[in-house]
């Protein structure tokens, strides 16, 4: 019997196995394609999700660059309104600009490098379980045949076949006024600045890359994203589509009617693949549960988004697999603590929903109408003050998201995503996110004094200790759950806290002191 079946060899699939494999589970990855597509899909990355990446080692591979992670300092957008990240003295705003079919090509080979089995060409069909097991029916080039596993997990999209055999419900909203067109195309180069990428369009004014510009008829973005052409984008509410083809000039029209003015639109360049396509309405739906019995829904199998930018559902799925890879890990093995993969649910499930509210109020600014270009005057006075802007810069990237690990007195970093240290160790310099591409629990002791050795001796099979000099400003130490949420912090190592680090320890790891 296989431990777990992954249906879908997307992104979220493929982390997921990965995750898995670092937890020494080796998963069947079932991907219904018996190639992977070229459809342009979503074109990178923002926020958390970034830096879990980089706790991965798979920032490198993704931006063929050896520097960490750099954060934009200087602007980005919330509901088509200019957040000015200068005002922050550490801005919360990560992007890679990596077309999706490059990160299912880097998971890919990751997956391989950890021996993970890939079925191209297999499509689940149908599915029952048992107290013991799941059996899923699959289809493939030689057949139908049957697959038994401990679990299965759906990875297979907003139209998961997974979910909808499992019986569970999508509720949610529907956008059905809304149309977004995009295409690949060229602008006249004498109006683009080579310097800032800024797009001048005669009649209308400056249009600044990668920032949506909202009109009372509209919406309009233009991305010169790296590496093709640039990526240009209309919303408009209703004006439906025709039902013939997509074409540029659709797009061009569309344009018109939501800047006033006229953009001259020339075919790409390049081999592509190039997009040119249509969207009418939208869903922002999440799972009524992300899981029933031994099936498990991770990605947008668990939640869709529409209305908001940065690829949510993208930044937010891989992230479920990180949550879920270790949780499931320990229960196969017989080792996870009471509750720990019901705790998938219960994070993942939270953070879906901190989404949900993100979509929401960005719809209701990209809206049309004067009332909403007077609320958007309202937030443009508001989003002078740095604390607003860094609520909505979290709230875009995920960077507010925190669990709760059970200690109502805990350090402030104690649910939230590792921090970014720099540490000197007897072996040298460090970053802190170098020390998790293991997936395996860290118990960071910073005091230099032997203050946890006690511990570290008692659950040393359990997690992996790293010594080390801080920067100043840093805790005494930290204990680092495998997806890299802080489970314990202290300031101070006195009986009190080390008493909570023993809680910490039980209540996440597996088998620690039982």
């Amino acid at each position: 019997m296989t431990d777990v079946v992954i249906i879908g060899g997307g992104p979220n699939g493929l982390m997921l196995a990965c995750e898995l494999s670092l937890a020494g589970i080796r998963p069947v990855v079932l991907e219904r394609l018996p190639e992977p597509g070229d459809e342009p899909k979503a074109n990178g990355l923002l926020g958390q999700v970034v830096r879990l990446l980089d706790h991965r080692g798979l920032h490198e591979r993704l931006t063929g660059e050896a520097q960490p992670p750099r954060a934009n300092t200087a602007y980005f957008t919330f509901g088509g309104l200019g957040l000015d990240l200068s005002l922050l003295e550490d801005s919360p705003v990560h992007t890679v600009a990596v077309p999706q079919r490059r990160i299912v090509e880097v998971l890919t080979e990751r997956a391989a490098e950890l021996g993970v089995q890939v079925r191209r060409g297999h499509e689940l069909v149908g599915l029952s379980q048992d107290q013991d097991a799941v059996t899923a029916e699959v289809t493939g080039p030689e057949g139908t045949y049957r697959l038994r596993a401990r679990y299965l997990v759906g990875a297979d999209g907003a139209h998961s076949r997974t979910r909808k055999l499992a019986g569970i419900a999508f509720p949610g909203r529907t956008y059905d006024r809304m149309t977004v067109r995009s295409a690949h195309a060229g602008v006249p180069p004498e109006w683009v600045d080579p310097a800032t990428g800024v797009l001048q369009v005669p009649g209308f004014g400056a249009v600044a890359p990668f920032l949506p510009h909202r009109t009372e008829t509209g919406g309009f973005s233009y991305a010169p994203l790296p590496g093709q052409p640039p990526l240009i984008s209309t919303t408009e509410w209703d004006q439906p589509a025709t039902g013939t083809p997509m074409s540029l000039g659709e797009l061009r029209a569309s344009i018109g009617r939501v800047l006033g003015a006229e953009v001259p639109l020339s075919p790409p360049g390049g081999a592509g693949p190039h997009v040119l396509r249509r969207l009418s309405g939208g869903n922002t739906r999440v799972a009524e549960r992300f899981g029933d019995g031994r099936v498990l829904l991770v990605g947008d199998a668990a939640h869709v988004y529409a209305a908001t930018g940065g690829g949510p559902g993208l930044n937010l799925g891989l992230q479920d697999a990180a949550n879920l890879g270790w949780k499931l890990a320990a229960e196969i093995r017989g080792s996870a603590p009471p509750g720990l993969l019901a705790s998938y649910q219960t994070e993942r499930r939270a953070a879906a929903e901190r989404m949900v509210l993100n979509a929401q109020a960005q719809a209701a600014l990209i809206a049309p109408g004067s009332d909403v270009t007077g609320l958007r005057a309202v937030m443009a006075e508001l989003l002078g003050e740095a604390g607003t802007v860094r609520r909505l810069a979290e709230l875009t990237t995920g960077a507010d998201i925190g669990y709760d690990m059970g200690d109502p007195a805990a350090h402030p970093l104690t649910g939230r995503f590792a921090p970014e240290l720099d540490l000197r160790t007897e072996a040298g310099p460090v970053r802190l996110a170098e020390l998790t591409r293991t997936a395996r629990p860290l118990l960071l002791d910073l005091t230099g004094n032997g203050s946890l050795s006690a511990i570290a001796s008692e659950w040393r099979h359990h997690f992996d200790v790293v010594t080390a000099r801080p920067r100043p400003g840093s805790p005494a130490a930290l204990l680092l759950r495998p997806d890299c949420y802080v489970a314990w912090a202290a300031d101070h190592l006195d009986e009190p806290a080390l008493e909570a680090l023993r809680r910490a320890l039980r209540r996440w790891l597996p088998c620690a002191g039982r």
